[in-house]
């Protein structure tokens, strides 16, 4: 372009993201990562394993970048970056510091950013344009963080009130706490069921809500991206 030159840089910047997200690229290394992290990352998190972290990094700054294209204000782009720094922040000290109050309270804050994840995927993936590949696996990645977030909150129950739920081995410390919830939470949102049971009438209620989502979302997004598809079908 003749005239990037002579534009600023966050310009620039804004131009280059605009167009990673425009194509297949963005949302495939968010639909990658989050596979790599949920089916074969978190179940070794049993073992101990200590690289998760970079994924999770390398997911979050996928989605900051997402944020910064998205079509919204600045006020809001900042709040979405503010929450993701605060929710690092929070926990990361219950990492270095454990207390039952940084847990539960990081347990909060990432299912708030998970479902936030969700609005920025969904609203990359339906932007203005013809139905491509992309599409579907934003749609997939969306489906992704809508599990991710129900563990989420299924961790801050169980932290909350021990004995929410009935696991056939009781975990050991949160790294077994999170694989386990994540299993159950995958295994309720495709109905498949597992071998850990909701006691809290609480935790009841969010397995059906969980359940009734993971039913009607494949649904209703294959039913929207079937109608912009005739939307943007070349008229004879």
């Amino acid at each position: 372009m003749p005239n990037e030159p002579n534009q600023p840089r966050s310009t620039l910047l804004r131009m280059r993201m605009s167009e990673f997200w425009s194509g297949d690229l963005g949302l495939t290394l968010v639909t990658i990562g989050l596979a790599v992290l949920i089916f074969v990352i978190t179940p070794l998190r049993e073992a101990g394993l200590r690289g998760r972290i970079f994924f999770e990094l390398a997911v979050v700054a996928l989605m900051i970048s997402a944020a910064l294209v998205v079509n919204q204000s600045r006020i809001a782009t900042a709040v979405v970056i503010a929450v993701v720094v605060g929710t690092a922040a929070v926990v990361g000290a219950g990492r270095i510091h454990p207390t039952p109050l940084l847990h539960q309270l990081g347990s909060v804050l990432v299912t708030a950013i998970l479902l936030i994840y969700v609005c920025i995927v969904l609203l990359v993936t339906f932007r203005n344009g013809p139905v491509t590949w992309s599409r579907v696996q934003g749609g997939l990645s969306a489906y992704l963080l809508l599990g991710l977030a129900w563990a989420s909150a299924y961790e801050f129950l169980e932290q909350l009130h021990p004995g929410a739920f009935h696991f056939v081995s009781t975990p050991a410390d949160l790294d077994q706490l999170t694989a386990k919830l994540t299993y159950y939470s995958f295994t309720t949102l495709t109905t498949v069921g597992s071998d850990i049971s909701p006691i809290l009438p609480f935790a009841r209620s969010l397995t059906i809500a969980e359940s009734v989502v993971g039913q009607l979302f494949p649904a209703v997004l294959m039913g929207a991206l079937v109608a912009m598809a005739l939307q943007y079908r070349p008229k004879s």
